[in-house]
């Protein structure tokens, strides 16, 4: 786990108030398990204590010791148990070995006793959830990059079987508006690793910027990447991403995204690219405007809304670039899905193209939104021709829904693409975009997107991803849900964590933790807690004054 310390001066209205967690911070975990019980006792950490692993766990092991040893300043040694699935005692042991297979894919089975801690589950992903919890059993202080005196390194004994509600529990970061370095990612992955979070959504293209290098398109980034201010009527000291020219901006290299891709799949995140079309594109179409409709010129905007910039199907060309933009893409990204957006199609561009108006024509459609369907079907199968999936968002069922395509709901769609038999992300704008204000008091809070009202901690809290009335036979197209933060409005790091914290702990528990264990008073409780880990981790976030805990 990386550490870095942010701080943000201008920013600092009190969401959560911290207090002593002494004697408290047992029982202050987030997510909250499935199944606890405790029981009588502690087992301390000492400098003597030993990290057992099996042969397949190594690895994991090995990220344990590491994040113990800054605050203990325990070099604790890790060895390897090849015959036996038995704790030594003082040890901690992590094994694949006589593991619950009814655990599933990321559960695991964790016991502390006075002697040994054993933590067992069916995958490595199960075991480094099982580690998450093991941090968040021991005091706040485990979580600092220094060696910290006074503190007794001990947890409570404890019986956890545990395992995820759903199978999606996702954090969306727009790198489009506002350009986060490689470094500054991994910092968010790194966050999104406690909270037991296994999606990146990763917001690569829009309007605003084109952010990821492709070696056979080469304006793409030299153009479609940089614009001539921060825009969005922010100083030019707000960020920190500019070249030597003074152009604002940037993009990863090919090297870049396979550390980045590298550095989630140790944390057993998977990242989700997307690459927006038909619409949103300005970017790449300032730098290749023989694919547009109207051959522009296209200013990038700097402000928000929607503007001209879509492709013009109507080109046969314009599918011979996005398919080797795709091919590049595919290299780089090695997991199932490939999100290619779908959203806010400025229509009205194809209505006044002849040549859209033909093509129509041609293929039997009648109106934009079937030219739409058709688009992003064509699409779809060059995806699923590549063994992927293509993930849209709900305006990919306007015109007819690809047959393997996953729905994103942001403006709704769940139940319709459900039933139809399709998978479905839950990231509705009322309880899901982290760009929103956090209270109705604005003049107290950092500049956030104005349009949506206040998303309140409470509010994320009290959201259930699965659809209300949904059959219980198509409960299982939900996969879960994702928190989204769009940078229109967050020119850095200090702020995008701001905006996610502590919103993305709410989002934690709501997909990982059973619906019957989901109570606010309790969460907050833990959540007293969980800051002082997000202080030891220099992790920026909205503070609450100590008379209230959730201001309006």
């Amino acid at each position: 786990m990386k550490i870095k310390s942010f701080f943000i001066a201008a920013f600092l209205c009190l969401t959560v108030a911290t207090v002593p967690a002494a004697g408290t911070n047992t029982l202050a975990l987030i997510p909250w398990p499935q199944k606890l019980t405790i029981g009588a006792g502690v087992f301390k950490l000492t400098p003597d204590t030993h990290v057992y692993v099996d042969l397949a766990s190594r690895e994991t092991g090995n990220c344990l010791s590491a994040r113990l040893r800054p605050s203990t300043g325990y070099s604790l040694a890790t060895r390897t148990q090849v015959f036996s699935s038995k704790a030594v005692k003082g040890c901690i042991l992590l094994t694949t070995r006589d593991a619950s297979t009814n655990l599933g894919a990321e559960g695991y089975d964790l016991v502390v006793t006075p002697g040994s801690v054993v933590i067992r589950a069916p995958t490595q992903a199960g075991l480094f959830y099982g580690v998450q919890t093991l941090f968040q059993l021991l005091p706040p202080e485990i979580f600092s990059s220094n060696v910290v005196r006074g503190v007794d390194w001990q947890m409570p004994c404890v019986q956890i079987q545990d395992w995820p509600r759903f199978k999606w529990r996702g954090l969306m970061l727009d790198v489009s508006r506002h350009f986060f370095n490689k470094s500054e990612v991994e910092t968010v992955l790194d966050a999104m690793a406690l909270h037991k979070l296994n999606v990146f959504h990763w917001h690569l293209t829009d309007d605003q910027g084109w952010r990821i290098e492709i070696k056979k398109y080469p304006r793409l980034t030299r153009i479609g990447a940089w614009r001539p201010s921060v825009g969005f009527g922010f100083a030019p000291n707000s960020t920190t991403a500019y070249r030597p020219d003074g152009d604002y901006g940037g993009f990863y290299t090919p090297a870049d995204i396979h550390e980045v891709v590298k550095y989630a799949a140790a944390r057993h995140i998977t990242v989700v690219p997307e690459i927006e079309m038909p619409g949103h594109s300005t970017a790449a179409l300032e730098a290749y405007p023989q694919f547009s409709c109207t051959g522009g010129p296209f200013a990038m905007p700097l402000t928000g809304g929607i503007f001209n910039g879509i492709y013009n199907p109507a080109n046969e060309e314009t599918f011979k670039f996005l398919d080797d933009v795709l091919t590049e893409v595919f290299q780089l990204f090695p997991d199932k899905y490939i999100h290619l957006g779908g959203d806010e199609v400025p229509k009205e561009t194809w209505k006044n193209s002849p040549a859209c108006q033909a093509l129509m024509k041609q293929e039997g459609l009648t109106n934009e939104d079937q030219l739409q369907g058709w688009f992003m079907r064509r699409m779809e199968k060059f995806v699923s021709a590549h063994g992927r999936t293509m993930i849209g968002w709900s305006e990919i069922l306007q015109g007819g829904l690809a047959s393997n395509a996953v729905v994103m709901d942001w403006i709704g769609g769940a139940k319709e693409a459900a039933s139809a038999g399709h998978d479905v992300v839950m990231s509705p704008t009322a309880c899901c975009y982290l760009d929103f204000y956090q209270s109705t008091h604005r003049a107290t809070e950092p500049r956030a997107a104005t349009w949506g009202g206040a998303l309140t901690l409470r509010k994320v809290y009290s959201f259930d991803p699965m659809p209300a009335n949904l059959p219980s036979q198509l409960q299982s197209h939900i996969l879960g849900t994702q928190g989204n933060l769009w940078t229109e409005w967050v020119p850095n790091l200090e702020h995008a964590e701001y905006m996610i914290f502590p919103r993305e702990c709410a989002i934690a528990e709501i997909t990982w933790s059973s619906e019957s264990s989901h109570n606010w008073g309790d969460f907050m409780r833990r959540l007293q807690i969980h800051v002082q880990r997000l202080d030891e981790l220099g992790i920026n976030y909205r503070r609450a004054s100590r008379q209230t805990l959730e201001p309006n």
